[in-house]
């Protein structure tokens, strides 16, 4: 049974962890036209409006409300207030078991949860969690939660890719694709760009290599011709970049 994990440690074990009230009003990797390649591990974490709540901002344009992407820290126990996501959110649960009165996710557990929704999201064990907020179709009200610890995966368009869909609606598609080992992909444009988490082992392309813990942005029209030596799975989600 397959159970990605980030290796994100704890909050304790961050030294630049530092504690605030709320997000003030913040461009972080912003600008959509841009490429950008981070090792997550080596950002630092910042409070939340809750106070067991932490996260690494890794895109953010706004205030505490903002279209933006982070790491998010639950410790056990905590919780936040019910609030609505406007413009809705995806969630990907990394570690632990994340939940809210719908339910309970475990690791490897996909949820979208649509504009207009809220909740009130805890953990009583503690998670981490990869996070998007505010940039879903307003008209796609379907809630979807997958549990890819036992869901279906299919073949990819070339020998040595597996793929399993998430969620796709009006171009924009997300989904996590396992690489065998020595599996080449050709040279392929995106339109609205790609954004790749890398979820375990080494992805690559020839920009360069993504260890477990990459994360990257490739703007609208950007290109390249991934492959990985030694395997990888990934989360990809496409199609939702500004078009400049």
């Amino acid at each position: 049974m397959y159970a990605p994990q980030v290796a994100l440690g704890t909050v304790n074990e961050y030294s630049s962890f530092t504690r605030q009230a709320q997000c003030e009003d913040t461009r972080v990797n912003a600008d959509h036209g841009k490429r950008v390649v981070l090792n997550l591990l080596e950002l630092p974490w910042v409070g939340s409006p809750a106070q067991t709540v932490s996260r690494v901002l890794i895109e953010r344009a706004g205030g505490e409300v903002a279209r933006a992407t982070s790491l998010v820290h639950f410790a056990p126990g905590a919780a936040f207030e019910p609030h609505m996501h406007a413009l809705g959110e995806e969630i990907y649960v990394l570690r632990g078991v994340f939940e809210d009165e719908h339910g309970a996710y475990p690791a490897g557990t996909y949820i979208k949860n649509p504009a207009g929704s809220q909740h009130r999201p805890f953990s009583d064990t503690g998670c981490s969690l990869f996070v998007k907020l505010r940039h879903l179709d307003p008209k796609d009200s379907v809630r979807v939660v997958v549990n890819t610890n036992d869901a279906t995966w299919f073949p990819g368009l070339v020998p040595g890719l597996t793929v399993l869909p998430l969620w796709g609606s009006g171009g924009s598609n997300t989904a996590l694709v396992r690489w065998a080992p020595g599996t080449v992909f050709a040279q392929h444009r995106h339109f609205g760009g790609e954004e790749i988490l890398v979820l375990e082992g080494l992805f690559e392309d020839e920009h360069g290599t993504y260890p477990e813990g990459t994360w990257m942005r490739s703007p609208h029209l950007s290109q390249h011709s991934p492959y990985s030596r030694h395997g990888a799975t990934i989360l990809v989600k496409t199609g939702h970049l500004d078009i400049l």
